[in-house]
């Protein structure tokens, strides 16, 4: 319940309605989400079926009976010889069970924890990145200037549910303009600096659909096609130039006249509008809820641009090396340990990344208390088992993991060799528990390594562990 009130502070310090899937969901009693794609949101089942509420009063498991729970699963041969692991209690912080619990290791997609508390952190959750549209140096020449944001749609058929758009943009523009027509759109994603592509990654995620080109402004998500449900969709290489394009056509601007360059300062007097004067802004929606985005989905071009904004936050460049190290130093601002988290991205595509299962919990733990109400937007798109997001599937059917269905909500990461998960788990018992494991050697396929993960989390949510 402390949850609870941590989300509702924060929800009414934005002042919007979030759809949340994950473990608040029937705290907070949303209604469903709208939108073509509605991303992650999924119908509620019964409430007896998921989502039991902690109970504070709950005796806390003793680290024997969680060793004796954890001891013959986390062993097996199919996780491989590199199985590291932390438990503790969520409330007392407690640490119930450890074993490479401050090795840094390879997190995949489990990164974009890591992402989501420090962006809460740096930006707060009620922030949204401006897409803006500016005069520029020639007459009739409009400047789109990317902001940033991953969800921008060219009109109401978008991909992200409440996403801001360019027909609004275009609209103000013309307004602003009046009867000046224009002629000309440039695009400046100069906010950005540096590679497109992210250090460490496999060979094939820019074509895979997985991942693509990193740029200041692009739409869906740089999709192709925005009616493409999540998981692999094809992106654009240039996707800047693809939403200046769209912009330009909603304008009335031949698309030959897109290129890229840089607002000018606005000038203080001279044609009008003068140069550099603002013509239109969308706004992305809070921060909050692109992060349940992020989180819900394992949508890695949202994570890297959340990774950036935390370089802007604290005045680094808006890049790879620079949105990884504000997230470094944020974390060291949160108290936590920094040396145990080491990352070339935000998304967790990079297998350069390192951090130990220790930080992971002690960041749910962070996200969790009422010391921090502004990361507790963590939560909301923590994917529950057997239920949503990229737990959807598991806790179904492999032998030994039905007791997770409903109380595990968690992360997930998958690379090749690579398979981790981190989230809370609430015990048989109702005491509610943050739990990391992360594997970076495993000798077999995802078939066989994630059900050996799903066993770890629904034997500490089957036990009372006393």
């Amino acid at each position: 319940m402390v949850l609870a009130a941590v989300l509702l502070l924060v929800l009414a310090g934005v002042g919007v309605v979030i759809t949340r899937p994950g473990p608040v969901a029937g705290w907070l009693g949303d209604d469903a989400g709208s939108g073509p794609n509605a991303v992650g949101v999924t119908p509620e089942p019964a409430p007896s079926d998921v989502l039991g509420g902690p109970d504070s009063n709950a005796p806390v498991p003793t680290p024997d009976g969680v060793r004796a729970a954890l001891d013959p699963l986390v062993g097996v041969a199919t996780l491989g010889d590199r199985v590291n692991v932390s438990v503790a209690d969520v409330i007392t912080g407690q640490t119930l069970f450890a074993k490479g619990a401050d090795d840094g290791t390879v997190p995949a997609s489990v990164t974009k924890l890591a992402t989501a508390v420090t962006v809460l952190a740096a930006r707060g959750p009620g922030y949204r990145i401006p897409t803006r549209a500016v005069a520029g140096a020639k007459a009739g020449e409009v400047v789109i200037v990317g902001g940033g944001d991953p969800t921008l749609a060219i009109n109401k058929k978008g991909y992200y549910p409440g996403a801001a758009r360019l027909d609004d943009l275009a609209a103000q523009v013309r307004t602003a303009l009046g009867g000046t027509p224009p002629t000309s759109v440039t695009v400046d994603g100069s906010v950005y600096s540096g590679p497109v592509y992210g250090p460490g990654w496999d060979d094939d995620i820019p074509t895979g659909g997985s991942g693509g080109a990193v740029t200041a402004l692009m739409t869906d998500g740089a999709r192709t096609d925005p009616g493409v449900e999540h998981g692999s969709a094809q992106r654009f290489t240039e996707p800047d130039l693809a939403a200046g394009k769209a912009f330009a056509r909603l304008l009335g601007v031949p698309t030959d006249s897109v290129k890229r360059g840089t607002a000018p300062p606005q000038a203080a007097a001279g044609a009008s509008p003068a140069p550099g004067t603002e013509l239109g802004v969308v706004q992305s929606p809070p921060l909050i809820r692109l992060v349940d985005v992020m989180i819900s989905e394992s949508d890695n071009l949202v994570a890297e641009a959340l990774a950036r904004q935390v370089a802007l936050a604290r005045g680094q460049p808006a890049s790879f090396d620079g949105g990884a190290a504000a997230m470094d130093a944020e974390v060291a601002e949160l108290g936590l340990p920094a040396d145990e988290i080491s990352v070339s991205d935000g998304s967790g595509l990079s297998r350069l990344n390192r951090i130990s299962p220790s930080l992971l919990t002690d960041l749910i733990r962070l996200a969790a208390s009422p010391d921090h109400p502004e990361l507790a937007g963590v939560f909301g798109g923590l994917p529950v088992g057997g239920w949503s997001g990229t737990l959807n599937e598991r806790y179904r059917t492999a032998a030994g993991t039905a007791a997770g269905a409903g109380s595990v909500r968690a992360k997930t990461g998958t690379l090749t060799g690579v398979h981790s998960v981190a989230g809370l788990v609430t015990t048989a018992d109702g005491r509610l528990l943050t739990f990391a494991v992360l594997t970076d050697k495993v000798p077999g396929d995802r078939d066989t390594a994630q059900p050996a993960l799903d066993r770890i989390a629904a034997a500490l949510a089957g036990c009372g562990c006393g």
